[in-house]
């Protein structure tokens, strides 16, 4: 079994400190949906545009989302593949604790017997 935490990466520190926030991950919710510009991002929100264009400087800091300029439309979209990576981790982790859990489980039926 290897171990997490012998692996420092900081883009994935960076993608999960971005979806701690709430609106952050509100905003990427709404985008799975298709691009959309921090005005339309804005919409559901009591929040500024001003403020929304910050949520989505750390999201794209973060590789979650890519903006692109399209004219005077600047367009927001999910960058897939970080999500991916995130979800590939998750996964990682998910596997490496059941691979524990099981470890221990025969120890311990293993203790059980010889006693």
């Amino acid at each position: 079994m290897r171990s997490s935490l012998a692996h420092a990466d900081p883009a994935l520190d960076a993608a999960f400190a971005a979806l701690a926030d709430p609106v952050r991950r509100r905003l990427v919710n709404r985008l799975v949906a298709g691009e959309a510009t921090v005005k339309e991002l804005a919409k559901p929100f009591a929040l500024t545009p001003q403020a929304i264009s910050h949520h989505v400087a750390v999201l794209r800091r973060a590789g979650l989302v890519d903006q692109s300029r399209d004219g005077t439309r600047r367009p927001c979209r999910l960058n897939i593949g970080e999500l991916d990576r995130l979800s590939t981790w998750i996964d990682d982790q998910r596997r490496e604790w059941n691979d524990r859990l099981d470890a221990l489980e025969a120890h311990l039926e293993h203790s059980e017997e010889r006693q």
